[in-house]
């Protein structure tokens, strides 16, 4: 029996644990998926230490960054996005993945179908945003992050954002939690008349499956997806990466 588990905190509205429990009984599989909430990652060694048939974790909020020296090698596009959500275990080994690249980069494909926009705006500037600028580098779109807090000298504060800025952008991705369960009135700081039907717009949240965000931007035309496909695909990437220890 193996055990698997997702670090973060809090872990209230975490996803992981039900889906690969539902998936192990579906499949008959002697294994378990627990959550693990710490309120930091000072007791992590510790904790995997003591747990000796751990062979893999799911990262989420506030440690795809913080996780990195913990590891022991990365791959290819958690090295390029410099963020950690999916950890395999291999003897001694902490292999990092960051599976929310592919993940993001197919649902994204699904909204977009045949159209290729130039230009992306991303907002938010954590972990969940450098998967997405992992994956429009790959898909060869170029973007402008806005943040609440700018972190590089490319980066812009949110409330710069000017009717320019999203007519220039079709593409516009909310990478923060704003508008997420419990506070789904909470509202991005954007200038909505600006959005038209030439828009496509992606919410990283599935809870709720409509932000504040996506349904005004739905009112004034746009294309929009929430993050529940990225959710399931990245697990399944999860799982395609532990896939060796499932049988």
């Amino acid at each position: 029996m193996s055990l698997f588990a997702l670090l973060g905190f809090p872990l209230e509205n975490s996803f992981s644990q039900d889906y690969f429990n539902k998936k192990f009984k579906a499949l008959a599989l002697p294994h378990t998926y627990v959550n693990l909430s710490l309120p930091d990652l000072k007791g992590l060694n510790k904790w995997i230490a003591s747990q000796p048939t751990l062979r893999g974790m799911n990262v989420t909020r506030p440690y795809k960054e913080q996780i990195i020296p913990y590891l022991h090698q990365l791959s290819e596009e958690a090295a390029l996005c410099g963020a950690v959500n999916c950890i395999r275990f291999e003897y001694d080994k902490r292999i990092g993945y960051n599976t929310d690249v592919l993940g993001f980069k197919n649902s994204l494909l699904n909204l977009l179908q045949e159209v290729s926009p130039k230009k992306a705006l991303i907002i938010g500037n954590g972990g969940a945003s450098k998967a997405v600028k992992a994956a429009l580098i790959q898909l060869g779109i170029n973007f402008l992050v806005a943040a609440r807090a700018p972190k590089l000298a490319d980066e812009i504060p949110i409330q710069h954002l000017t009717h320019g800025h999203l007519l220039e952008h079709q593409l516009i991705i909310n990478t923060t939690p704003v508008g997420m369960f419990p506070k789904e009135l909470e509202l991005l700081e954007l200038p909505y008349d600006a959005i038209s039907d030439w828009h496509y717009c992606f919410d990283l949240i599935y809870l709720p499956a409509q932000t504040k965000f996506l349904e005004l931007a739905k009112k004034q035309g746009a294309k929009t997806s929430n993050g529940l496909e990225m959710l399931h695909l990245q697990a399944d990437y999860a799982w395609e990466i532990w896939q060796d220890d499932f049988q």
